[in-house]
């Protein structure tokens, strides 16, 4: 056990490792120690995008080498960068294109089952588009809504309609850079130009590339995914679930949603509490259905449903050896193709339903809009059938509550009520430094470092000194599950001004706002800051950071240089991927701080990370006149040993 403990944080995926020792069963935490890594790759310094290389140039001394071609370090870091950042985006914009799509068919009443829930915000977002309101009925507007939604990826001139909602100041400098969006499928397009075998060969320039394109994720095809995802399905508002393995059950057919689409998520949740299918469920001996979920679909059934969260994205492999699950039910994003074959040695269906994501040792059921319900009454089918296959059971029995559903309008409700929502109150709080600062904690796991680990000790150390902690993904599930998401942890760990502001709204210290792509929320959120007064003239003002302690997706990339873009100093930790290039990396970390005014950077211990967070918000305090001196609160041993789940 003793190997595991330094593998994961968490006891569920402990106890799910020991058992796959016993079944000599392989899972990424015992992959990742046959991959060594590659020291060019580590450091961005290896180029493949043509058949003259691989070519390599040493990380140690970058000066002495050039590929065939004669690119230079810092072109081929560059490069590889800003191709993580199209690759990122590519993957939430088309997540957003797939949700526009649906949402027209849904407004023409061709796509039963989807509907226009949230008919205030679709108002709201129909005013911010430009789409005339009138007396025209809410379809005819919904119809207007999505279809200039679905321009923004390939409109021929113009800038991205949402990426208007910024701050005046962040606007004009994007204008000035020339980085504002226009199309976001050219935005991805254009890297993929500029980064072939020679074109765009200046290091600066081709990175003015990667902010326009990953700003065309932020305030385009991921804020397209979230508005519309909250129309048609609702928008979140905070309630009580579970999570963790232990949400699974014995006696019930557990059907895991896996991925990040919730257009399959959702008609999957409406099939499985049919009747019909109930019914079905118990004339094979189950005393019903239970639905869970893993990764970013697990945050939007939870947010929306309340349905419980099994895992974040490396519990996928242990959730299938606790033998339990009939079906996983997966779509695109962060799906290990080891499943496939970890399946084989327990009864568990792994059930693919994209064209664009397929996989061996699968079975797939197409999944299609316009007959959403039929589609995923099947797959819920298959999941009972599967049920008389089940042999033994091993389910942790380690489970935790949360509150989930937290997202801009419902801040703006908290704090002000139904007739005066306004961010007045938290901007108050953080000008009487009662609210330190706030902090974006987002990103994945990484098996390289111990599970949940590093989540865990960033967030408790920067609520015990006094900042307000938003969350998404993966990283939001790995802090629920240590019981931070709960409203009386704020009286347990937070300094005496934090507590007060938490108790006296009713909201845990650690809020937790949603999928990967809703990172557009804290984009809204730190936009009405600005705009509520007070707090300076731009998202840089702020006393806002960003943070992701356990990265690994490119996806991860693209959001940080958004937010860097947009105004927020961010840190990774893990690795970084360009410490090839001292020049590229002197560029990211220092020189944008004369380009955006926020810079990004690395570390990966996370005592240092959160000292670094504590002191950029120091110092936004002080140029703004509000700060006071505080001593930091530094973790001993004895609180190091509770960050055990």
């Amino acid at each position: 056990m003793s190997e595991n403990i330094e593998k994961t944080a968490c006891e569920a995926s402990k106890k799910m490792l020991e058992k796959a020792a016993e079944l000599e069963q392989e899972t990424a935490f015992t992959r990742v120690e046959k991959q060594k890594g590659c020291a060019f790759g580590e450091a961005g310094t290896c180029c493949r995008i043509c058949a003259m290389g691989p070519c390599r140039i040493n990380p140690k001394k970058p000066e002495e080498g050039q590929g065939v071609c004669g690119a230079t370090v810092d072109t081929i870091v560059a490069r590889n960068f800003a191709r993580m950042i199209a690759g990122g985006s590519a993957a939430h914009s088309d997540h957003g294109r797939a949700v526009a799509e649906t949402f027209i068919m849904a407004a023409k009443g061709e796509a039963p089952g989807y509907e226009i829930k949230d008919r205030m915000k679709l108002l709201e977002v129909a005013a911010d588009l430009g789409v005339e309101i009138g007396e025209r009925s809410i379809e005819d507007i919904a119809v207007d809504v999505g279809e200039k939604c679905l321009e923004m990826f390939g409109q021929a001139e113009g800038e991205i309609t949402f990426a208007e909602r910024a701050p005046e100041p962040r606007k004009a400098l994007w204008r000035e850079l020339g980085v504002f969006p226009r199309a976001i499928d050219r935005e991805v397009v254009e890297i993929m130009h500029r980064t072939s075998i020679g074109v765009d060969q200046d290091y600066k320039n081709i990175m003015l590339q990667g902010a326009r394109c990953a700003l065309a994720d932020g305030w385009g095809g991921s804020m397209i995914a979230t508005e519309l995802q909250d129309i048609m399905f609702g928008t979140p508002v905070p309630l009580e679930s579970s999570i963790n393995l232990g949400v699974l059950k014995d006696d019930e057919v557990n059907i895991i949603l896996h991925g990040h689409e919730p257009l399959l998520s959702e008609m999957v949740v409406l099939a499985a509490g049919l009747p019909e299918m109930q019914e079905k469920a118990k004339a094979v001996g189950a005393n019903g259905i239970n639905l869970a979920g893993i990764c970013c679909t697990a945050n939007e059934i939870l947010t929306r449903h309340g349905v419980p969260i099994a895992g974040n994205v490396l519990q996928q492999e242990l959730a299938i050896l606790t033998g339990a699950v009939e079906a996983m039910v997966v779509d695109v994003q962060c799906v290990y193709q080891a499943i496939g074959q970890l399946s084989g040695c327990v009864h568990t269906k792994i059930i693919t339903t994209s064209p664009k994501a397929k996989m061996p040792h699968a079975m797939h059921i197409e999944f299609h809009e316009s007959d959403a319900i039929e589609s995923a009454k099947k797959i819920v089918s298959v999941a009972i059938d599967n049920y008389k296959n089940r042999g033994k059971t091993d389910i942790p029995d380690n489970k935790e509550r949360l509150i989930a559903g937290f997202n801009h309008e419902y801040v703006n409700y908290m704090l002000g009520g139904r007739y005066r929502a306004s961010y007045r109150p938290l901007n108050d709080a953080v000008i009487d430094g009662r609210i330190r600062g706030v902090v974006g904690v987002v990103g994945c796991n990484n098996p390289r470092v111990p599970h949940d680990a590093i989540h865990i000790q960033v967030v408790r150390e920067l609520i015990a000194n006094g900042c307000l902690v938003l969350m998404t993904g993966c990283a939001a599930q790995s802090v629920a599950k240590a019981g931070l998401m709960l409203p009386e942890v704020a009286r347990e760990i937070c300094p005496q001004g934090l507590y007060e502001v938490c108790e006296a709204v009713g909201i845990p210290p650690v809020l937790h706002c949603g999928s990967c792509v809703d990172n557009s929320r804290l984009l809204i959120a730190a936009t009405a800051m600005v705009k509520e007064g007070g707090l300076g003239e731009d998202i840089s003002d702020l006393p806002l950071a960003g943070c992701a302690p356990e990265w690994m997706s490119e996806k991860a990339i693209a959001i940080g240089q958004y937010f860097v873009a947009s105004g927020f100093y961010v840190v990774f930790g893990v690795k970084w991927p360009t410490l090839g290039s001292p020049d590229m990396t002197d560029y990211l970390f220092e020189q944008y701080r004369d380009v955006y005014k926020a810079t990004w950077d690395y570390e990966p211990d996370p005592e240092k990370m959160v000292g670094k967070i504590l002191s950029h918000i120091d110092s936004k305090r002080e140029a703004l006149g509000i700060a006071a001196k505080r001593e930091r609160v530094l973790f001993d041993m004895a609180m190091r040993r509770e960050l055990q789940i």
